[in-house]
C-alpha cells in the first residue's frame, strides 16, 4: 500500500512535471492565463495521461520494441482525439478556448515520458496510479498558474469579478507575464521543498545507468 501511495504521489508535488521537471511549458505557458482554461487542459491531459498509460502497460509485451514509439504515439493520439470530440460535444465553449492545444496534447512530452519511462516496465495499476498523480501534478501546476494571472492580470478568478483588485496588471495575462509567474512560481515551490529542481527520483530514468549522479563526485 505505501508503494501505491508513493508512487500516486510523487508527480503531484516531488517530481511535478512542471515545478520540478519542466516539461509541458508550452501549454503551461500558453493556457494559464485564466483558471478556467488552466484547469480544463489539465483535466483533458490527466485523462489521456491516465488512460494511455494503462493501454501501453496492457500491451507492453505485445508490442515490438522495434515500434513502440510509433505505438505509443498511436494510443496517445487516440485518447487525445477521444477526449476532444468529448469536450466539443459536452464544453464547446471550453473546446473553443483550448483550441489547437487541446490537439497537441498527443505530442506532450509529459505524457510520452511516463510511457517510456514508466508504463512499458509496470503493471496497469501501477500506470494508471502513475497516471494519475502526474496528471494530477500538472493540472494543479496550470491552476495555480492560472489563478495568479488571471487574479493579478484580469482581475477576475474563474470569470468571476474580483472588486478588491481594482488595477488590474495586464502584464499577467501576456506572454511575458506567463514567464514572471512561473519563474516565481517554481522558486517558491523549490524554497518551500527545500529541494533544488534537478532533485528528482533516478529510480525510474531510462538513462540511470549512464549518469554519475550518486557516484560520489
Amino acid at each position: 500500500m505505501k508503494s501505491y501511495l508513493k508512487t500516486f504521489t510523487k508527480g503531484i508535488i516531488k517530481e511535478n512535471p512542471v515545478f520540478f521537471s519542466l516539461l509541458g511549458m508550452c501549454p503551461t505557458l500558453a493556457l494559464s492565463n485564466s483558471a478556467w482554461n488552466a484547469v480544463g487542459l489539465g483535466v483533458a491531459t490527466m485523462f489521456v495521461l491516465t488512460c494511455s498509460n494503462m493501454i501501453i502497460s496492457l500491451l507492453k509485451n505485445i508490442i515490438p520494441s522495434q515500434v513502440r514509439i510509433p505505438c505509443f504515439i498511436t494510443i496517445i493520439a487516440g485518447f487525445t482525439t477521444f477526449t476532444s470530440l468529448l469536450l466539443k460535444a459536452l464544453l464547446p465553449d471550453l473546446y473553443n478556448e483550448l483550441g489547437i492545444f487541446l490537439s497537441l496534447i498527443a505530442v506532450n512530452c509529459i505524457i510520452f515520458a511516463r510511457a517510456e519511462i514508466f508504463a512499458k516496465k509496470n503493471n496497469v495499476f501501477n500506470s494508471a496510479l502513475d497516471g494519475l498523480g502526474t496528471g494530477l501534478g500538472f493540472a494543479l501546476a496550470l491552476f495555480i498558474m492560472g489563478t495568479i494571472r488571471e487574479i493579478l492580470g484580469a482581475g477576475t478568478w474563474f470569470g468571476l469579478t474580483l472588486p478588491e483588485l481594482s488595477e488590474p496588471m495586464v502584464i499577467f495575462i501576456m506572454p511575458a507575464g506567463g514567464f514572471f509567474a512561473l519563474g516565481f512560481v517554481i522558486a517558491a515551490v523549490n524554497k518551500f521543498m527545500k529541494k533544488r529542481p534537478h532533485n528528482i527520483s533516478c529510480d525510474n530514468c531510462p538513462h540511470k545507468g549512464m549518469c554519475r549522479r550518486g557516484e560520489g563526485d
